[in-house]
Parts: C-alpha cells; structure tokens; sequence
C-alpha cells in the first residue's frame, strides 16, 4: 500500500476541514488517521489503538445505511457508545466500494450541518483518497493483476501461463485439483452493461477475499461477469460452501446491495494441469446451467448437469421439436411444461411433483391428460419423452448467461 500517499492525503484533508479523520476499508480495518484532533471521543480512540471497528460499533453504523450509501451520511451521537456523532464519506471508485473516511464532529456541534457543509471544498482530494486506495487494494495491486492474468490465460489454454502457472509455489505438487466458477445470477445482464471494468475489480476483491485463510483455495481471478477459483480436490463441499457464503457477502460489501442469487459451477479433479483449460470449461458449464435451472442448487458439480453437457457441447438454434411447439403453442397459462419438466427430472413420480406443486394427485392426472390430447401421444414413454424433456432443457440452455 502507498501507505505515505495515503496517510499524508488524510492529513491534508483533515487541516482544510480542520477536524479529526479516520480512514477504514470496507472491513473495518483501520487504514489511516489524522493526529489533529483535541477531542477525540472513546470510539475514536479505540478504534486508532485496535486498528479494526468493534462489532457494536460496527452494527450502529450499518444501521444507518453506509454499506449501501453512495453520499455522506451524518450518523447521530450514541451515548451508550461513546459516540459524538460522525459523518461518514464513502469512497467510490466507477461504482466500486474502496472504503470510508469518517469525520468526527466536536462536543459543541449539535448536528453535521458544517461538516456537509465543508466536504465539497475537498472533493477532489476525496476523488483521489479513492483512487489510492483501490491501486493500492491487494486484489488490485500490480503483481496480484500480473498473475491473475497469467492464471486467465492459462485456463483458456494459453501454453507459456499453463507452464507458468504450473510453477507457482501455491500451485506445485498440491494436486489434484478442481476448478471452481462463482457467478451472481442477476449479474449475468447488469454487470457487463454498467461498466466492466469496476465488474471486474468486484469479482476479483471479492473472490480474493472470499478464500483468504482457506487452504483447499489456492488461487483466485476476476472478470467481468464471474471469478474463477482453483480449488485442492477434497472429499465433500464444505470448502464450496463457506466459499460461496463468503463470496456473496463480500460482494454485497462491495456493490453497496444485497447479493442475489448465487451459484459455484464444480468441474471434475484433475492431476495433470494441462486439463486446466478442460476443467475451466466444465465449471462455466455448471455454473451456467445452475443458473437456468435452479433445480440443481447452488453447488453444482459437473456430473450432476446431465444433459446440459451434451447441449454445450452442440450448436443449437430455435427448437425443432414439433411435440415441444404444440405444447408450447397450448400451455397459455405456463403450466403444463413446468409440470411435465418436474415429472421427468423426478423419475415419473406423480407424488413427488403434486408435493412440489402444493397441488392433488388429481390435478398432475389431469394435466398430464391434457397434454396427451395436444400430443395425441403418451408423454412418459419413450421417444416422445426423451424428446420433450431434451427440448425443454434446450430451451433453459438458450437463457443461459455468457460467461
């Protein structure tokens, strides 16, 4: 970190305010502080000499809307805390959240008033705090950019990165491995189109960030759209599962919103780094499919996806099945196909699919009647089973997101 860069900004902007700053990122850690105030209050001094946000303080603070705020927001006085009241700026850079600089007011002051009054006078020094701040990220440092590029280039098969990469220390004799994609399913159509590079700089904080401390992760990368993370192959999905819990609340940290949906595409174990390229295309895979059919859960392994392999691997347009189109055509109230898909994807069990459904035995029977008068055929048999429950998957497929 440009720590003197950084620290010198602070106390630059602490003498035109004339007012004590401290500067945090956005897990509270402390990064910087100004030595120019006479009244600092107990939660001040705390946090200068623990170097990270206590939990109550932290709480008070996130009540009041600062992880998702994009303007300065004046905190009241909490005198259980011993909190004078505070501002608190939020340093952005194109959408993504670096940290927070907050200004204490003084005893005498009843509200924030002139201190909202006086940010605009240091506007271009904030710009800059920020911009610091997110070159001197780790995600964004120069070497971390270097080597995530040259793990990028090796999943798409880049020999000199596979060589590369295959060197790592990390890397080296841990194998065999699994490679891991972690998408958010509602970023699939709004990240690309926003700005991709702060996508990018959020997906590779928050992947980072997400393995820190976890020894089956050993390395991480961004893009725009999703992060890609290579795994040591281990028996079970804890690892998966604290990854994924941890990567969807780092990017709500940092996209200021509550993440929604999300998915990890699994690929299968490999000892030989030159099929990373190969596993890289089994986790899109699977986290594509788990993103258009939600059937499959959040931790999707690539042998669970079934026919989706097949459909990634073909060139499809439009669905050709005349069975599908005449269900289609008939199904105006889009309850015969979602019916009949849950019939095939749980082994013809009318039970099952009426428990689902929240419906009687009765009413799966009488749609699945319909449907046979719209086919003049059987559904559940043969060739016009196999044909209907690939069309129906085909058409999931189609919706799947780019990655």
């Amino acid at each position: 970190m440009q720590s003197h860069d950084v620290e010198g900004l602070v106390e630059e902007v602490a003498a035109v305010l004339g007012r004590g700053l401290s500067l945090e990122d956005v897990d509270g850690l402390l990064l910087a502080y100004s030595s120019n105030q006479p009244h600092a209050d107990k939660v001040r001094v705390n946090f200068l000499l623990s170097k990270r946000v206590p939990a109550d303080v932290s709480a008070w603070q996130l009540a009041h809307g600062i992880a998702v705020a994009v303007r300065p927001v004046a905190l009241p006085a909490n005198e259980q805390l011993g909190m004078l009241g505070r501002v608190c700026v939020p340093l952005l850079v194109r959408g993504y959240r670096v940290g927070y600089l907050w200004v204490q007011q003084e005893e005498s002051e009843e509200s924030a008033t002139a201190i909202l009054a006086q940010l605009p006078r240091v506007r271009n020094q904030l710009d800059l705090l920020a911009s610091l701040l997110l070159d001197s990220n780790t995600a964004e440092s120069e070497f971390r950019r270097g080597r995530e590029q040259e793990f990028l280039a090796a999943c798409s098969g880049e020999a000199g990165a596979l060589a590369a990469v295959a060197g790592w220390s990390e890397v080296h004799n841990r194998g065999p491995w699994q490679l891991v994609t972690a998408f958010e399913i509602a970023e699939a159509h709004a990240a690309s189109a926003d700005d991709p590079i702060a996508a990018t700089l959020t997906h590779r904080s928050a992947a980072l960030q997400a393995t820190i401390g976890l020894d089956a992760a050993l390395f991480s990368a961004g893009t725009g759209t999703h992060a890609v993370m290579l795994f040591r192959d281990s028996v079970g999905r804890a690892n998966h599962a604290a990854v994924l819990v941890r990567y969807q609340m780092e990017l709500s940290k940092r996209l200021g919103r509550a993440s929604d949906r999300m998915v990890l595409g699994i690929s299968e174990p490999f000892g030989n780094l030159g099929l990373l390229p190969e596993a890289y295309a089994q986790s899109k895979v699977a986290a594509q499919a788990g993103a258009v059919d939600p059937e499959l859960g959040e931790l999707v392994d690539c042998r669970a996806t079934g026919i989706y392999q097949l459909l990634a691997g073909g060139r499809w347009g439009r669905i050709s099945s005349v069975n599908y189109r005449r269900l289609a055509e008939a199904d105006r109230n889009a309850e015969l196909l979602p019916m009949l898909e849950l019939i095939y994807d749980n082994d013809g069990s009318v039970q099952d699919v009426a428990d689902k459904l929240h419906l009687h035995r009765s009413s799966i029977y009488n749609r699945l009647a319909r449907i046979r008068s719209v086919l003049a055929a059987e559904p559940l048999n043969g060739m016009v089973r196999l044909e209907l429950h690939a069309a129906i998957k085909a058409e999931r497929w189609a919706a799947r997101p780019r990655l």
